[in-house]
């Protein structure tokens, strides 16, 4: 079975000899084909061995190659949207040698970093941002007499978020000369939705368009000179009338040029395109670009949603390498929870913002459709829409990821919590995620969520407490998060039923007398192995496993903070203002002052690596945690 497309024979030649894009303005276009198969070719080696984003970068290698030969990079500045599509960027500028220590520990990071490159122009990891970005680059570039060039390129999926339309609606109100490239593949993470992407639909803007201009110009054609002479008017008029079946309309509605849409996979096209609108300076333009998302690769074609964020994999089945041994993941106890809940609750309705196959949602889509909603990348609208449906007797869940949780903080405020609404947010990959790097890690949630009134925090210990704590906001009268990690279990096995926890009763795991251990969720298992390293040396660690970061159960973790008379806290989250914090204020309200150490990040950003290397650089696997207590009780 053929499933990588039109690769070469023969060891890369072009791309060896290619160190920055300069060196790309050099080739005709046969080379310029050939170079973007041996791009495909490294792209996907290396991510068969690293894991990464596959399908995004290679549904943009002629488009990438085509930005960087017209425009006089980096001192024209190329912007990408998220930052997913950005491997064969990596690769001309600079980068090919470190291909290879992509997304690994100490490597090169999978996203656009400033650090690493000139070429690099803002860092990036969320979505919708481009617009916004490349306007303020571009006013100052006015303010400086600078006339270089600004590029945005952003996903069709991307423009699902109000953000991105805010950018639109300043840059058509400023006029400056700005360039945005819309890549339209029908897809973000999984299938775009809404009436947006609708409008955007390759299927209304390709062939319906050329087959109606088409249509009529055969009709005209067959009316002799009167057809001709009609025919000429209309081809000079193709703009205004391209602009009622296209989303022209829609762009110069917000007073941007509108060009396209144009092949995204014909080189020779996209580089006479966008040589034309390098040499426009009369405002923003935004070129409308048809690609396919995981281009010349069979599997990444045909699933690009399970290539889009995938892990390591073998290159001639496509088959993922798996453990088959690995205990079930957080996100699939999730998922299948929440099934569970739903047949037994009519009220449950289930909220992604674009990730339904990411949070684990795509079997309660599939199984209750009316209750199901995807709101596109938009998180503000899914966490105000949520509290419309809890207003109106519903219980809805929203499962989205820590990090992208950030973007919708006022809304969680101002509408759910401050009225107090049955709302549960689902907080999945909290804490480190491993190879995405500090735009995805989730240690920041407890503390921009402790402060907040109202506001129920769960975090558990492993999967089958999550399905309990689920089971458990689901009928509390008000705002829950549930905070849970990436990746597989603890390996425990699942109750059958479902048992509602007191809000706010800590669990007590193992009595001691030396010390007392507060670890949160994923720590606590962590800690359980340090309170048996440390027994075998003669000290006596009592470990609590929480539960409640808000409220917290401070008449346990009182009681034994003072029959031990030393705590340590550990935690997946940053040590600024996070559950360590809230123990210290507990403790000091109580009027105790034993000797803290707060475990968790410290205060800089976490780079990318595996979660294992992270939880061991800040010292909150076993081993650390044994280094502190040894280090507290001396």
């Amino acid at each position: 079975m053929l499933i990588v497309d039109s690769l070469t024979d023969q060891p890369s030649s072009l791309l060896g000899a290619i160190d920055s894009p300069s060196d790309l303005r050099g080739l005709d276009l046969a080379q310029m084909e050939q170079l973007a198969r041996e791009l495909r070719e490294t792209i996907i080696a290396t991510v068969a061995e690293t894991g990464g984003h596959l399908a995004p970068s290679l549904g943009v290698v002629e488009l990438t190659l085509a930005l960087h030969y017209v425009f006089d990079t980096p001192r024209d500045r190329l912007i990408w949207d998220v930052g997913h599509q950005a491997y064969a960027h990596k690769l001309i500028t600079g980068r090919r040698d470190k291909f290879q220590t992509l997304r690994r520990y100490k490597g090169i990071s999978g996203f656009p970093k400033r650090s690493e490159s000139e070429y690099d122009t803002v860092e990036t990891g969320h979505s919708s941002t481009s617009v916004s970005h490349g306007l303020g680059m571009a006013a100052a570039k006015a303010i400086h007499g600078d006339k270089s060039k600004v590029v945005a390129v952003i996903g069709d999926g991307s423009m699902t978020a109000g953000m991105a339309f805010e950018g639109l609606n300043h840059a058509g109100d400023l006029g400056r000369d700005l360039v945005v490239v819309l890549n339209d593949n029908e897809m973000s993470i999984s299938e775009n939705v809404g009436a947006l992407s609708s409008f955007l639909s390759r299927k209304m803007t390709g062939k319906m368009v050329r087959r109606l201009r088409d249509h009529i110009e055969e009709r005209l054609m067959a009316l002799s000179s009167v057809g001709e002479n009609i025919l000429s008017v209309l081809r000079k008029s193709e703009e205004s009338i391209k602009g009622f079946f296209t989303p022209g309309m829609l762009f110069e509605a917000l007073k941007f040029k509108y060009v396209g849409p144009i092949p995204g996979h014909e080189l020779g096209d996209l580089i006479t395109t966008l040589e034309n609108v390098r040499d426009h300076n009369h405002g923003p333009v935004l070129v409308h670009v048809i690609t396919t998302k995981g281009k010349g690769y069979t599997p990444a074609e045909t699933r690009p949603g399970d290539y889009h964020g995938i892990g390591t994999f073998d290159v001639a089945t496509g088959q993922p390498r798996k453990n088959p041994n690995a205990p079930v993941s957080y996100t699939k106890v999730f998922g299948d929870t929440l099934c569970r809940l739903a047949r037994q609750d009519q009220r449950l309705v289930a909220i992604t913002a674009a990730m339904p196959g990411g949070t684990g949602m795509l079997p309660f889509a599939a199984e209750f459709p009316d209750r199901f909603f995807d709101v596109g990348i938009a998180e503000q609208h899914a966490v105000s829409f949520a509290a419309g449906l809890a207003l109106e007797g519903m219980r809805p869940v929203f499962a989205v990821y820590s990090s992208f949780m950030q973007r919708a903080m006022d809304q969680l405020i101002h509408d759910v919590c401050l009225p107090n609404l049955p709302v549960t947010i689902a907080l999945d990959r909290s804490g480190v995620v491993g190879d995405d790097g500090p735009t995805h890690h989730g240690v920041f949630d407890l503390s921009f969520l402790r402060f907040i009134p109202n506001l129920t925090i769960m975090s558990p210990k492993d999967e089958n407490e999550l399905q309990h704590m689920l089971f458990t906001a689901l009928h509390h009268q008000g705002p829950v998060v549930i905070r849970y990690p990436r990746g597989s279990g603890e390996g425990v096995p699942l109750d059958d039923s479902f048992n509602r926890l007191e809000i706010g009763k800590a669990e007590l795991l193992r009595e001691g007398k030396d010390l007392l251990l507060l670890p949160v969720g994923n720590r606590v298992f962590a800690a359980l192995a340090a309170a048996q390293q440390l027994a075998a040396s003669g000290i006596d660690a009592a470990v609590i496993n929480p539960r409640f970061i808000r409220p917290l159960d401070s008449e346990l973790i009182a009681t034994w903070a003072a029959k031990t008379g030393r705590v340590i806290t550990i935690e997946d989250n940053s040590i600024l203002g996070g559950f360590g914090s809230g123990v210290l204020q507990l403790l000091n309200e109580r009027g105790l002052h034993p000797p803290v150490t707060i475990l968790g990040h410290p205060d800089h950003f976490v780079e990318h690596g595996p979660q294992a290397v992270l939880w061991a650089n800040a010292g909150i696997d076993a081993d650390g945690i044994v280094r502190a207590a040894q280090t507290l009780l001396n």
